[in-house]
C-alpha cells in the first residue's frame, strides 16, 4: 500500500485526507521521525509527541497566510514534512542541510525564528497587531509547550494579549498535566457553548433586558458572581479567563478530529484572543521514548562513536558535587537543565541544595544574588546561549554588588549541529566589557575542575566557559589547586612566533605548532586561561620574546579575547609587534558538524597553523622592506 506521506508534500495536500488518511499518516510521520532522527540526531521525543497536533493545525489552518508560530522548535520537524521538506528531511541538522529549528530564510511556512524557549507569544501578538494595523484578516497561532509557559516573556505576552483582546490563538502543548475525564468532557462540552455565536448574541440579549427592569442589574451581577465562583472550583480555566482569554481544553493531542474541532472553532470565534489547553504524551508511539522521555529529548546519530572521555558537562557537575560536601554554601541553580547541565547527581544527594528555575534565566542569576547576599555561594550553570537572556541581571544584580556568584557556561564555543540559535561564540563578548567580572575558560577537563575551586573561592563574580562534548581524555588530578586569577601558562617554547589561545583552541593550536614544527617553525604557545583579568606579563613577554602573536578562540572576533589583547598592547604603546586573530567573523554560524564549522572558519590545527604561516609571511616583508 503507497504511503499517504508520500502525497503530502504541502499543507493544502492535507484537505482532501479522510479521517482515516490523517491517522494514516500520523503512523507513518512517526515511522520518518524515529528512522531519520535516529540517523541525524535531533530533538525526537517532544516530536513524537507533536505528530496529530501538527497534522490537525495544518489541515485546518493556511499556511504560509496564517502563521504558524512554534515555541523553541524542538516540536516543529513535523511541521517541516508537511511543508515541503520531506525530500530534504534526511539533510536535518546537517552542514549545508535543513535547520533542527523554524528559520523564515528556509521556508516561508517557518513564520518567526525559534530556538529560544518562551518567544512565541509575543511574536505571534506582534503578527496580530501588525496584521490589524494592516486591515489584513489572516490568522496567528502561537504553539507553545507546558516547559515554556514558565518564561517570564511568555506570562509577560499572555499579560500583554488579554489586555489588546486581538484576535490570537494560543496552544498549548502540555505533556505533563494529568486532568480527569471528567473534567475534560465538562470543559470541552462549554468550551463548545462559550464559542457558539448564538449564545453569544442571546447572552447579550438577556443582559440589555435585565440592565432596564428594577432590581435587573443586581441580579445580573449577583449571576455574574455565582457563575465565576463555580467556575474557579470546577474548572481549570479561571487563570486564563482572568487574563482576558476564552479557554478550550483540554483535549486529546492525540486525537486529530477532535483537535480539528477544536481549531476550526478558534478559527471562527473573533471576539478576544483564545487559548487552546492540548495534553499530549512526550515520545508517543514509540517505545522507548515513552519510557525515557527524558532520555530521547535529544538524541544523537546512531553512527556516531561514543568518546570514552567524560564530558565537560559531566566533570562540571561531580566537580560541583565534590566542592558542595566541603562547603555548605555552595548551592546549586539550573534553568530547566538539571540533566543537561550534569546537576542530578547533586540533586538526588542534596535535593535542598539544587534549585531548578525552569526556564527563567533572568530569574535564576537575580535569584542566586540574593542567595550570594545572605552568605551563599550560588553556582548557576547556565547554557552560553541561554546566559544571553540574563545579561542585565548579571550586570545590575550582580556585578554592581561584586557578589559571590558562579556562572556555569555549558555550551561555550561552536555547538556544531544545533545552529544559530544555540552557538555559544558571544559571551567572551558580552561579558568581558561588565567591570569585576572574572571570565575564565578551561583548556581541558582537568583544568575545569581547577577552575572550579578557585572560583568558589573567589570572593566576587566569576564566569567559567567550557565547551559542549567529551574532554581530551585527560588525567584528572585528585587534589584541586587555587589557581591564581588572571595568570596563564606557557606550553610549548618556540623563537619564531606566539599562539595565545583559550579553551577548547588551545589543544588545536598546539597541534598546530607541532605541525609547523616539521616545517621549521618553532612556535610558542600559551593557554591565557583568563580573558578577565587578562595576563598582562605573560601577553607583554609574548609580544618582547618573538614580535608576533596569534590569538585563537571560539567567540566572535569583536569584543572577544583577541580584542582584549590588541587593547591592552595598544594601552602599553607597545610598537612593532605583528598581530592576527582568529575567531568568528560577523556573522551568525550555521548548524553542521562541530568539525566541519572549526575548519570553515580555520579554528582547526590545519587552519591555525594556515594563519600562523601567513603572519610570519607578512612579518618578514615587514622585516625585509
Amino acid at each position: 500500500m503507497a504511503r499517504v506521506l508520500d502525497r503530502v508534500n504541502w499543507p493544502s495536500d492535507l484537505k482532501a485526507l479522510t479521517p482515516g488518511q490523517r491517522e494514516r499518516l500520523a503512523a507513518e510521520i512517526r515511522d520518518e521521525l524515529v528512522s531519520t532522527v535516529t540517523e541525524t540526531g535531533g530533538h525526537l521525543a517532544s516530536n513524537l509527541g507533536a505528530v496529530e497536533l501538527t497534522i490537525a493545525l495544518h489541515s485546518v489552518f493556511d499556511s504560509p497566510r496564517d502563521k504558524l508560530v512554534w515555541d523553541v522548535g524542538h516540536q516543529a520537524y513535523v511541521h517541516k514534512l508537511l511543508t515541503g521538506r520531506r525530500a530534504s528531511f534526511s539533510t536535518l541538522r546537517q552542514f549545508g542541510g535543513l535547520s533542527g529549528f523554524p528559520d523564515p530564510d528556509e521556508s516561508c511556512h517557518d513564520a518567526f525564528v525559534a530556538g529560544h524557549a518562551g518567544n512565541s507569544v509575543s511574536a505571534a501578538l506582534g503578527m496580530a497587531a501588525a496584521r490589524d494595523l494592516a486591515g489584513d484578516n489572516y490568522h496567528v497561532i502561537a504553539i507553545i509547550g507546558d516547559g515554556a509557559m514558565t518564561a517570564g516573556m511568555a506570562l509577560e505576552a499572555l499579560n500583554h494579549a488579554g489586555h489588546m483582546g486581538t484576535r490570537l490563538v494560543v496552544v498549548l502543548n502540555d505533556n505533563q498535566m494529568s486532568i480527569s475525564p471528567n473534567v475534560g468532557a465538562m470543559s470541552r462540552s462549554l468550551n463548545r457553548l462559550r464559542l457558539n455565536r448564538h449564545y453569544h448574541r442571546a447572552k447579550e440579549d438577556a443582559e440589555h433586558l435585565l440592565e432596564k427592569v428594577p432590581l435587573g442589574t443586581q441580579v445580573l451581577e449577583a449571576g455574574k458572581r455565582f457563575k465565576k465562583g463555580f467556575k474557579g472550583l470546577v474548572i481549570p480555566t479561571m487563570l486564563w479567563e482572568e487574563l482576558g482569554f476564552t479557554y478550550m481544553g483540554p483535549f486529546d493531542g492525540h486525537n486529530i478530529e477532535e483537535l480539528r474541532q477544536a481549531f476550526i472553532q478558534a478559527r471562527e470565534y473573533r471576539a478576544k484572543p483564545t487559548f487552546i489547553h492540548v495534553y499530549t504524551q512526550k515520545g508517543k508511539g514509540y517505545g522507548p521514548a515513552e519510557d525515557d522521555a527524558v532520555g530521547f529529548h535529544g538524541v544523537s546519530p546512531n553512527h556516531v562513536e561514543k568518546d570514552p572521555a567524560p564530558s565537560y558537562t559531566r566533570v562540571f557537575g561531580e566537580t560541583v558535587l565534590r566542592l558542595a560536601r566541603e562547603d555548605k554554601r555552595i548551592i546549586a541553580i539550573t534553568a530547566a537543565m538539571q540533566e543537561g547541565t550534569g546537576l542530578n547527581p547533586m540533586a538526588k544527594e542534596m535535593p535542598g541544595r539544587v534549585f531548578d528555575v525552569g526556564i527563567c534565566e533572568q530569574h535564576a542569576v537575580t535569584f542566586a544574588a540574593g542567595l550570594a547576599r545572605q552568605g551563599f555561594i550560588p553556582v548557576v550553570a547556565i547554557y552560553s546561549t541561554f546566559l544571553q537572556r540574563a545579561y542585565d541581571q548579571v550586570l545590575h544584580d550582580v556585578c554592581i554588588q561584586h557578589l559571590p556568584v558562579v556562572l556555569a557556561m555549558d555550551r561555550g564555543g561552536i555547538v556544531g549541529e544545533d545552529g544559530k540559535t544555540h552557538q555559544g561564540v558571544f559571551d567572551l563578548s558580552f561579558l568581558r566589557n561588565i567591570p569585576g567580572l572574572t571570565i575564565a575558560s578551561p583548556k581541558d577537563e582537568n583544568e575545569l575542575q581547577h577552575l572550579l575551586f578557585t572560583a568558589v573561592r573567589a570572593g566576587g563574580p566569576i564566569a567559567i566557559r567550557y565547551p559542549r562534548g567529551a574532554g581530551r581524555g585527560v588525567k584528572r588530578d585528585v587534589n584541586l589547586t587555587q589557581l591564581p586569577i588572571g595568570c596563564g601558562e606557557i606550553l610549548r617554547e618556540g623563537r619564531d612566533m606566539s599562539i595565545l589561545a583559550i579553551g577548547a583552541s588551545v589543544y588545536e593550536a598546539m597541534a598546530a605548532a607541532e605541525s609547523l614544527s616539521l616545517k621549521g617553525i618553532q612556535c610558542t604557545v600559551a593557554n591565557a586561561r583568563f580573558v578577565k583579568p587578562l595576563d598582562r606579563e605573560l601577553v607583554l613577554d609574548l609580544a618582547g620574546r618573538t614580535g608576533s602573536i596569534l590569538t585563537v578562540e571560539e567567540n566572535v572576533l569583536a569584543g572577544g579575547f583577541g580584542s582584549a589583547v590588541l587593547e591592552l598592547l595598544t594601552e602599553e604603546m607597545v610598537m612593532g609587534v605583528r598581530i592576527a586573530r582568529l575567531g568568528i567573523p560577523d556573522t551568525f554560524v550555521e548548524h553542521g558538524a562541530p568539525g566541519i564549522l572549526r575548519a570553515q572558519y580555520r579554528l582547526d590545527a590545519a587552519g591555525i597553523a594556515e594563519q600562523a604561516v601567513r603572519l610570519l609571511e607578512i612579518s618578514e616583508a615587514i622585516c625585509n622592506a
